[in-house]
């Protein structure tokens, strides 16, 4: 929907397969999810490495053809939404290079808060850079190092570098795995007859058949060579801040985050909302797909029937050419379709997983209504947004922030719902297993940040560090 908060990226890699290009293209296809811009894979057959980067989705890039000229048993590969730079294919990774250290691959899920001012001094210094991204900037800053080895000049760089990343290095006879201290973006290792994985998410392993092993640890960095996986800490220690967001939308509920299935905490967030925000109705209907999860909570929770109210046209490109708007609402209309012998003269639990300008839910909303409800009660499975994200996520800024800037009852008036009712903070913890040790940064709900952020990027007055 256009009303949502936009996945970052994903990342996947394998090392010590023959088949390490289609591994890669299946991992990514996984992936999908987590962006839709662009897709590239690099493969290394130890002595250089091979790049194939395109705009678009996997199975638009990758044919079978282009797949052919990936040799190699091993490869990493991304799918980017862009958060920081440009669209074009100039930003596509993973990025390649070669320097006196050789070739190196690298690609990205996260975001460096201060790489504007990194790549300023840079720039100042007479660096030359090819795209807008925040990651072009860890190569120039690997490749100035004065550490003779690259391992360790990846330790040095990242001891000084602030940000939130799980990142994959490729060079011809080595892969580095990287997560930032904090932990903020998921990364998880596997293993598939003898050779490693690494994914964003766990569901790319489930495509291939590869075995979860356990997650990089915040602050590790793993070195996958013919010697084999050893892990390291040289980075310097912080208190945990998993990215809540994964839980509550952008990670697929098949996948297990942190450890953690995301259908259970999805499903637990259901719960405690019926809970916290009971409603008399007569059918609890999610927003299609990741409401389902939640709605299905609901309903266990309320005693209320559970229905597919709203059918998912699941066929939907990239683009579409729209009508003149004499149609109303035709964006929302191509993607979502009321069952309406389901809803007519019915009272409607909608259940979302997030609210963010608005706009969409307002649609929504005025949609069930046209198929006849008697009443409209939104329910939204996590508390209201009010913080821009600087860790890696596309948020609107501040201003656009409809529950920054307006009560629940204005925004209720606003999408035309009979009630409006949000998660509580403590009710989404207790959802997502903070009983269980995790610890989550939850910014984009208190406005509290873990890591401190450039006051120019946070874009509007007052401190933006917790």
């Amino acid at each position: 929907m256009d009303d949502k908060l936009r996945e970052e990226c994903g990342v996947f890699g394998i090392w010590g397969h023959p088949d390490a290009a289609r591994l890669t293209y299946l991992g990514l296809y996984s992936l999908q999810h987590r962006g839709q811009e662009s897709v590239g894979i690099v493969t290394s057959d130890g002595e250089r490495l091979q790049a194939v980067r395109g705009m678009g989705e996997v199975n638009e890039v990758f044919t079978e053809a282009v797949l052919d000229k990936l040799p190699g048993n091993c490869a990493i590969g991304h799918v980017r939404y862009s958060t920081a730079g440009e669209v074009s294919l100039n930003e596509a990774q993973p990025f390649s290079i070669k320097c006196h250290r050789g070739e190196i691959a690298i690609c990205h899920n996260g975001n460096f808060p201060f790489a504007d001012a990194m790549r300023a001094e840079l720039e100042r210094e007479g660096a030359i850079f090819s795209s807008t991204s925040d990651t072009e900037v860890v190569l120039h800053k690997l490749a100035r190092s004065r550490q003779t080895d690259l391992e360790a000049a990846i330790a040095e760089v990242f001891r000084h570098l602030e940000g939130a990343y799980s990142i994959l290095i490729l060079t011809p006879e080595r892969m580095f795995i990287v997560r930032d201290p904090r932990g903020f973006r998921p990364l998880c290792l596997g293993e598939l007859n003898g050779a490693y994985v690494v994914a964003s998410e766990t569901c790319a392993f489930d495509l291939i058949g590869a075995t979860y092993l356990r997650d990089v640890a915040p602050g590790e960095i793993v070195t996958v060579d013919r010697e084999g996986l050893r892990g390291t800490y040289p980075l310097p220690k912080q208190a945990p801040a998993f990215c809540i967001f994964e839980h509550v939308y952008f990670a697929r509920p098949d996948s297990r985050i942190y450890g953690r299935s995301v259908n259970k905490s999805r499903h637990k967030m259901g719960k405690q909302l019926a809970r916290e925000q009971p409603v008399e109705a007569d059918i609890v209907v999610p927003v299609p797909d990741s409401g389902v999860a939640a709605a299905i909570g609901y309903a266990a929770q309320s005693g209320i029937n559970f229905r597919f109210g709203l059918v998912r046209n699941h066929y939907i490109g990239r683009t579409f050419i729209e009508p003149a708007q004499s149609i109303r609402n035709f964006g929302v209309k191509v993607k979502l379709n009321p069952v309406r012998d389901l809803i007519e003269g019915r009272r409607v639990v909608l259940v979302d997983d997030s609210l963010v300008r608005g706009t969409t839910s307002r649609k929504i909303v005025e949609m069930i209504r046209q198929a006849g409800a008697r009443e409209v009660h939104l329910r939204i499975s996590c508390p209201p947004t009010i913080s821009p994200c600087y860790y890696g996520v596309d948020t609107p800024s501040h201003t656009e922030l409809i529950a920054a800037n307006q009560s629940t009852e204005a925004i209720r008036q606003f999408i035309n719902a009979d009630s409006l009712g949000y998660l509580s903070h403590e009710g989404l913890l207790d959802a997502c297993g903070v009983d269980e040790g995790l610890q989550f940064c939850t910014a984009c709900y208190t406005g509290k940040y873990p890591l401190p952020v450039p006051l120019r990027a946070a874009g509007r007055s007052g401190s933006a560090s917790a």
